[in-house]
């Protein structure tokens, strides 16, 4: 099945997502890349980019809906002590 780019903003940053249900006819393969900021850090990356394998069938399961899912995915990391505190570095002003 050929690969499907889908691009989204998430919390100030734009994402790509390029999703291929089924790679090398056995394996379903998902692309998160932070576009803008380029490389900006996410919670399931502090690169920017993500590459993940995963069973056939697993995003399709739960509605097929690859933007939605790769938000959920990134608003549940998000809640991880080190992802906040990294938020709330980002947020304050240096004093000098």
């Amino acid at each position: 099945m050929e690969a499907q780019t889908y691009y989204f903003t998430w919390r100030g940053i734009e994402i790509e997502v390029t999703y291929t249900p089924l790679k090398w006819k056995t394996i379903a393969y998902l692309e998160v890349r932070a576009v803008s900021p380029e490389r900006a850090p996410l919670p399931i990356t502090e690169t920017g980019y993500r590459s993940h394998f995963h069973q056939p069938g697993t995003i399709e399961k739960p509605g097929g809906d690859v933007v939605a899912q790769v938000i959920a995915w990134l608003d549940e990391e998000a809640k991880s002590r080190a992802w906040r505190r990294r938020e709330e570095a980002a947020r304050q002003l240096p004093l000098f």
